[in-house]
């Protein structure tokens, strides 16, 4: 237990200052380390709103059924699935809890049966290099959360290696810990989460979490597909989690690599202060997960994400929803509540949309399947880093009823969550335009038709339902691969220097705020009621 009492000389004030220097020192990394580097996930250069990798723009989608995912027995099996039906971003926690039976603990136990905090269970490191290893295969993006502080309270707690009853490094008098932690993890009640420097400085645990995220970084630093979360859903101080961020940059800057790091809040509000610690410190986070968001519903989940767009507009950087919820039989709303939030987040500029684990998401469940082959196919149209929300070009439009990404002229992604008919401004937009419908519902194409550009047109989705609308200018169907778009106005993002953001906004069609609807939007009038039963487009039968 002696070794518990030593602590790294100025650890806390290494990790600090190399932090401050750490992409300095990239500048000066051997040539294949380097290169090797440029192809790792980052902020897209040309809209750092949105992810790159290995050079060009990506739109990270995903579904899965479990959250410490290295951990399920057919992991590899779940992998094809995803990326069969388009799926290529993960969430995975480095959660131990041994809630399904297969999960093991990171530690090895030795005679008596108790942890050595030490030493190693080599199983856990194998699953985990083995889903790194996976998942690099396939191209799908990794986002791990470090820390997950249910593993670490009321039931949870007794069994855990940390708890000084099972392990043989330290006592509750030298850690600082309990016997028990009955109340809501929510609650921040846990040492565990007050060890850094900047809180408690608890070297006798500190030193062994420090060890944790050595190991991790061990193996996925050989990567360069994985994001870094500190915690799921925390309420901790802004101290914790800023530790580990500087920690992990830092180690991955002496490995000769570049890495996004983030924190997750619990706060359900993104505009409360919470979120600020993260928002409003890109020279620490460079990107931000807000999927508390989704525990918001209708036009309030689209109008806080669009805040959201708005505040961090100076130093724009990718906003990542890695868990939606939402699932018939769950808590948090049912199946059309899962699919609206995880729409209107995409529809809305998010870099990443992927569903939560049943049952408090649709996981790989079919309706998630077809939404992600839906998403696909509407990207194979229109790429949605080249258009912007765009709310304010709708009219007669219901609350919740419809929204809309565009490129006034070129391109708009109108996607409705039950049907309906709004009136959709196209005075940007010259000549004749193709209208593709995707049925959200199944994931594939439906109707296809073509409208008349100037002034405003009403559009009526095909049915009832989850319905979106690829509407691009006549002859360029199929310019999302092709790159017939013109590239907008850019401006330099922070981190990146070579960064830049799409302004695209153009004789006021874009209001700051990213809109929830314009002059007209919210106005009911007489024409909308008259025309409810006839859709001005008519609809065909086609791809």
């Amino acid at each position: 237990m002696n070794m518990t009492r030593r602590m790294l000389p100025g650890l806390a004030a290494a990790v600090f200052l190399a932090a401050a220097a750490c992409w300095a020192c990239a500048a000066v990394l051997p040539a294949p380390a380097a290169a090797a580097d440029a192809d790792s996930i980052r902020p897209w250069a040309e809209n750092p709103r949105y992810w790159q990798f290995k050079g060009q723009p990506v739109l990270l989608l995903g579904g899965s059924k479990d959250d410490n995912l290295f951990q399920i027995p057919d992991l590899k099996e779940h992998l094809d699935e995803m990326k069969a039906v388009g799926a290529n971003y993960i969430r995975n926690t480095m959660s131990d809890r041994p809630d399904k039976g297969f999960e093991v603990y990171p530690f090895k136990t030795v005679d008596g049966g108790k942890f050595d905090l030490g030493q190693w269970n080599d199983e856990y490191w194998t699953r985990f290099e083995n889903m790194l290893r996976w998942t690099a295969e396939r191209g799908i993006i990794v986002q791990i959360e470090v820390w997950d502080r249910f593993d670490y309270s009321t039931e949870r707690w007794p069994p855990h290696p940390y708890n000084p009853r099972n392990n043989v490094n330290y006592t509750y008098a030298e850690s600082g810990f309990a016997e028990q932690y009955p109340e809501h993890a929510g609650r921040n009640k846990q040492p565990f989460f007050f060890t850094t420097p900047g809180q408690r400085n608890n070297t006798a645990v500190l030193r062994f979490q420090q060890r944790f995220v050595e190991k991790m970084l061990s193996y996925s630093l050989k990567y360069g597909h994985v994001l870094y979360c500190m915690d799921n859903e925390t309420s901790a101080d802004e101290a914790w989690g800023a530790y580990w961020a500087d920690f992990i940059r830092t180690r991955a800057a002496a490995s000769g690599r570049k890495v996004c790091v983030t924190e997750m809040w619990d706060a359900w509000d993104l505009k409360t202060e919470p979120h600020r610690r993260t928002l409003d410190h890109p020279e620490r986070y460079d990107f931000a997960d807000v999927s508390q968001n989704n525990q918001k519903k209708g036009q309030e989940h689209w109008d806080n994400f669009q805040w959201v767009r708005t505040h961090i507009a100076a130093s724009p950087r990718p906003l990542n929803t890695t868990k939606t919820y939402g699932a018939d039989g769950g808590k948090y709303g049912g199946n059309r509540d899962g699919l609206e939030r995880w729409w209107r987040h995409l529809i809305g500029g998010a870099a990443s949309a992927r569903f939560h684990r049943p049952d408090s998401g649709l996981g790989l469940a079919d309706p998630a399947k077809a939404a992600i082959r839906a998403a696909r196919k509407l990207e194979s149209v229109i790429r949605l880093w080249d258009v912007q929300p765009a709310n304010e070009l709708l009219r007669d439009r219901e609350p919740n009823e419809a929204y809309l990404a565009a490129r006034p002229g070129a391109a708009y992604a109108l996607y409705f969550t039950d049907g309906g008919m709004v009136g959709l401004d196209l005075a940007g937009a010259q000549g004749r335009l193709d209208v593709r419908w995707i049925d959200i519902s199944t994931g594939e194409w439906a109707a296809r038709t073509t409208l008349d550009a100037g002034g405003v047109v009403q559009v009526a989705a095909p049915g009832k339902g989850h319905w979106v609308a690829a509407i691009v200018k006549a002859g360029v169907a199929g310019a999302a691969n092709e790159g017939r778009f013109p590239v907008l106005a850019k401006r330099c993002s922070p981190r990146y220097g070579a960064g830049r953001e799409r302004a695209g906004r153009r004789s006021g069609l874009y209001r700051p705020a990213g809109g929830t609807g314009g002059a007209d939007s919210g106005r009911k009038g007489g024409g909308k009621a008259q025309n409810k039963e006839t859709s001005l487009i008519p609809i065909t039968t086609g791809l």
